[in-house]
């Protein structure tokens, strides 16, 4: 009542009286802006493309990228084993805390469709074994969120790429499929947007 009187309200009044609490509210608020590790992978057994990404800050960094590269006289085993140890020791380095993937597509040839499967299988079976959180985008979304565009080029995809993550030059055609990926997994899952991606 004495504060109704000095024109003060009961809210201020205890506003006035926990201070730490509402420093604390600050203090978690704060804590939802924290830095995300993203690891992006576009797979294929001769040429897997891996992107590493950190959130966080005004604009996403680059931590890392490359493809996974098998040649052709190489057996099958041989190449899904490569696969696996190159992305456990990228994952070792630099401790993603998300996985997102190119979601399934459909393919007319059905050896072409179980060899893809394989080579995923393989990536994801390496990032599972280390706890990591999977998600899949479809092409067509992860071109529209980067160029604008469902159908575009490869090529679009990585100068935008270039152009998003301030690069030198636009990164190998697998290697920006899969930096894609993880921009648009930080895009589509960042408090402004409702559609998150789907997890596997």
């Amino acid at each position: 009542m004495k504060d109704r009187v000095n024109g003060k309200s009961l809210a201020a009044a205890k506003r006035s009286a926990d201070g730490p609490r509402e420093i604390s509210l600050v203090a978690r608020h704060s804590s939802l802006v924290t830095s995300k590790i993203i690891l992006g992978i576009d797979p294929s057994l001769r040429g897997t493309g891996f992107g590493i990404i950190q959130t966080g800050n005004s604009f996403p960094q680059t931590l890392a990228h490359g493809t996974i590269s098998c040649p052709k006289n190489w057996e099958r085993s041989r190449c899904l084993a490569k696969i696996s140890e190159t992305l456990r020791a990228e994952i070792k380095k630099y401790s993603p805390t998300v996985c997102v993937v190119e979601g399934l597509f459909y393919v007319q040839n059905v050896k072409t469709a179980l060899i893809m499967g394989e080579a995923r299988g393989a990536a994801m079976a390496t990032v599972a074994e280390s706890g990591i959180e999977i998600f899949e985008i479809a092409t067509r979304k992860v071109k529209q969120a980067i160029v604008g565009y469902g159908a575009a080029q490869k090529s679009a995809v990585a100068k935008m790429v270039q152009r998003m993550l301030n690069l030198p030059k636009p990164p190998a055609p697998d290697a920006a499929d899969a930096l894609a990926l993880a921009l648009t997994h930080a895009q589509t899952n960042s408090r402004y947007n409702l559609s998150a991606a789907k997890r596997i």
